[in-house]
Order: C-alpha cells, then structure tokens, then sequence
C-alpha cells in the first residue's frame, strides 16, 4: 500500500488538534499490537467520525461487525447514552481476547457485548434484540452483501449503517477485482437496488492510505 507521506502528515496534524490522547484507547492499539493483530483498526480521524455520526443520532442500540482488537468499539461505546448498549461481533478467538482485556481496561466491560462467532452465525440469533440504531461493518470483505441484509433486518427507518473499506485503493471499479472487491461491488449493488436503503461513498486518504467508506441509511 503506497501512502503519500503528505496524507499522513495531514492525518497526524488533524490529530494532535483535535484529538486529544486517550489512555483506553492508545492501550487497545498496544495490546492489539503486542498481540500480533494485523494492523487495520480504524484510523483516529475515522474512530471519532463513527463516535461523532451515531451521537449525533442519538444512538442506543450499536451493533458493530468485526471487533478486531476493540479499538473502533471503544470510540463507538463511547457514544453510548446512559443506558444503552453495544453488540460486537469477533470471529477470531485471540482478537476476541485482545479486546475484552481493553474493554475492562476502558471500564466499558458492561456496555459492550462482544459475541464469538462467525458473523453469519451470530447475525440471525440477534433478531429479538434490535432493531439497532448505528451498524458499523468492517469484516471479511467477501462477505459484505451478506452482512448488509442482515444489518437491514435488525435495523429501522433510520438506522445508519457504515459500511467500512469499500474504495480499496481504487479497485473498486474494477469488474476483476479479487474476492474483497467483488465483495464490495455486490454490496453496493445490493444498496442500489434496495429502496428501503439510500447512501453515498466517502473517498477518503490518510495514514490507511486510499480507501473510503459508505454511508447508508434506512429510509423506510
């Protein structure tokens, strides 16, 4: 991944202004690194615009897709109103131990219930908890279209969904893509065709490099 060194200058310029150092969440990034995770956690601009998005719609119920090491989950747990509530999905048995560490290190253990399991097992048991009012995906790409529908039957008019990754340097666009790309591309697709769903695509550049997300909304 090539990175212009002036993109992360920006992202680090950005952050020192308007992101003041967090203990709970520099420490999930520590343990995620010092546990061998791959490093793809969100980049501290995008934490505070999810935390930023499901305040300003006064998010109770979070559903999150792929907890990685918790660092995106701290900055949405963060938004939670008194009372509410965050549902995290993790496939990964060591991922999942690397964030509930942080989670009890943020005082947020409470909050924040991370489910173990492949997401397309974990989705359908959670039919009688919704709807959820912020969905933030960030998975296997492959399986986007999937986790878009589901995302659909837990939600209501209004829901937010944050579909993360789906710029992929470009690649997007491309009709060969590989499996992610493909993933992506019939998810869009799937929105598209959907008149329950209306959304746009952010392109973004930064410290992850090209990428970018969509933003999707539940209109009826």
């Amino acid at each position: 991944m090539t990175v212009d060194p002036r993109w992360e200058e920006v992202d680090r310029y950005l952050v020192d202004r308007l992101i003041p150092p967090d203990a709970a969440r520099d420490g999930a990034l520590a343990a995620s690194g010092s546990a061998g995770l791959p490093p793809i956690a969100v980049a501290p601009t995008h934490g505070k615009l999810l935390m930023l998005l499901a305040q300003g719609m006064g998010a109770r119920r979070i559903l999150e897709i792929g907890t990685l090491g918790g660092y995106s989950t701290l900055w949405l747990a963060r938004a939670l109103p008194a009372g509410g509530r965050l549902v995290t999905i993790e496939a990964d048995p060591r991922h999942a131990a690397v964030a509930r560490g942080s989670f009890a290190r943020a005082g947020l253990a409470g909050i924040i219930d991370l489910r173990e399991g492949r997401a397309l097992d974990v989705l359908p048991t959670l039919r009688g908890e919704g709807p959820f009012d912020f969905v933030f995906i960030d998975a296997d790409k492959p399986s986007n279209p999937d986790y878009v529908a589901h995302a659909l039957t837990l939600a209501r008019p209004g829901t937010l969904i944050v579909l993360d990754n789906v710029v992929r340097r470009g690649a997007v666009t491309d009709p060969a893509g590989d499996e992610a790309v493909q993933g992506v591309r019939r998810a869009l697709d799937l929105v598209a065709a959907e008149p329950r769903l209306d959304a746009t695509v952010i392109q973004t550049v930064g410290e992850k490099g090209w990428d970018g997300f969509a933003l999707i909304r539940v209109v009826g």
